[in-house]
C-alpha cells in the first residue's frame, strides 16, 4: 500500500485585523444640524403674489421715498442704537437709498443688498452693495460667519422662500450675531405674499417668528412693539371709520412698529 509521506502541520496565518479603537472617554459628536431648515412654514398658496411679474421688473425704477412714517423710523434707529455694536460688520438686506442706522455710530463695514442699483448707490451708509432677487436665487454670495448683524426693514412681506433666506441669514451671521426684522402695516399689496396680505398684525408677528424657528440654531425671537395710542387701545380711542380704513391701507398718521430680534446660537452678554 502506498502512503503519502507525512507532512508537517503549520499554523494557518491569522487574518489581519485593525487595531481595536481607543477609548477616549467621550463619543464623537454627530455632525451639527445648525443652519438647516427644520420645516417649511408656507403652503404654496401662501407664497403666491397677485402680481406675477418679476420683482426685478417691478423695482426697475428707483423709488426715493420713505415707506413708513418718521415715528416708525425714529423707533427703528433707536433700536439699532441699542442693539448694534460699534465697529461691527452689518448686512442691510433688501435695502434701498437709506439704512436708518444711527448717524453717530461708526461701523466697520456696511454691505447693502437690494433690487435697484440706483437706490443703493444713493445710500451714504453703504461701503458697497450688490443686486439680486431673493425670490429667484436665495443664495447670498457672501462668506459664512462674516457679519455681526443682518437687518431687514419693511421688506420681509415680499419673500416667497423665507425659509431658505433665513437659513442664508444664519449662515452669514457670526456666532452671537443678531438679525433684526422690522415691519409695519404698509406694503405693495400686489407684491406681498398671500400669507401676509391675508393676515393680521398678530399673525404677521407669528409668521416671522416661525421664519426664525424653522432654521436650526436661531434663538427664540424677541418681539418689540410700538403701537399708536388708538391701536394699543384696540382702535377705540379717537378712531373714526375713516381712520380705521386708512390704517387698513397703511395710510394712518402713525405707523405701528414691529421688530423681531434673534441671534445665531446665543445672545451675547
Amino acid at each position: 500500500m502506498l502512503c503519502a509521506p507525512p507532512q508537517t502541520l503549520r499554523p494557518s496565518p491569522r487574518p489581519h485585523l485593525p487595531p481595536p479603537p481607543r477609548c477616549s472617554g467621550s463619543a464623537t459628536p454627530p455632525p451639527s444640524s445648525a443652519g438647516s431648515i427644520r420645516r417649511q412654514v408656507l403652503q404654496p398658496e401662501g407664497r403666491a403674489k397677485l402680481d406675477p411679474r418679476s420683482d426685478r421688473d417691478f423695482y426697475a425704477f428707483p423709488r426715493l421715498v420713505k415707506h413708513v412714517d418718521d415715528g416708525f423710523l425714529a423707533t427703528l434707529t433707536d433700536l439699532y442704537r441699542e442693539r448694534l455694536r460699534p465697529e461691527s460688520d452689518v448686512l442691510d438686506l433688501m435695502s434701498s437709498w437709506v439704512s436708518h442706522l444711527p448717524p453717530e455710530v461708526r461701523f466697520r463695514r456696511v454691505v447693502g443688498h437690494g433690487l435697484n442699483a440706483q437706490e443703493l448707490a444713493k445710500n451714504p451708509r453703504l461701503d458697497y452693495f450688490f443686486v439680486s432677487d431673493l425670490n429667484r436665487e436665495q443664495r447670498l454670495e457672501l462668506e459664512s460667519a462674516s457679519f455681526d448683524a443682518v437687518l431687514c426693514t419693511v421688506s420681509v412681506q415680499y419673500l416667497q422662500s423665507p425659509e431658505k433666506v433665513f437659513a442664508e441669514i444664519y449662515r452669514v451671521l457670526k456666532p452671537g450675531g443678531v438679525c433684526i426684522v422690522s415691519f409695519s402695516n404698509r406694503m405693495f399689496y400686489e407684491k406681498a405674499i398671500g400669507a401676509w396680505r391675508e393676515g393680521s398684525a398678530y399673525s404677521r408677528v407669528q409668521l416671522v417668528t416661525q421664519y426664525f424657528q424653522c432654521v436650526e440654531g436661531f434663538t427664540q425671537p424677541e418681539v418689540v412693539r410700538r403701537l399708536p395710542p388708538s391701536d394699543a387701545a384696540g382702535g377705540k380711542s379717537g378712531s373714526s371709520p375713516l381712520e380705521a380704513l386708512m390704517r387698513l391701507f397703511g395710510q394712518a398718521n402713525s405707523d405701528p412698529f414691529y421688530a423681531l430680534i434673534s441671534y445665531r446660537n446665543f445672545k451675547p452678554m
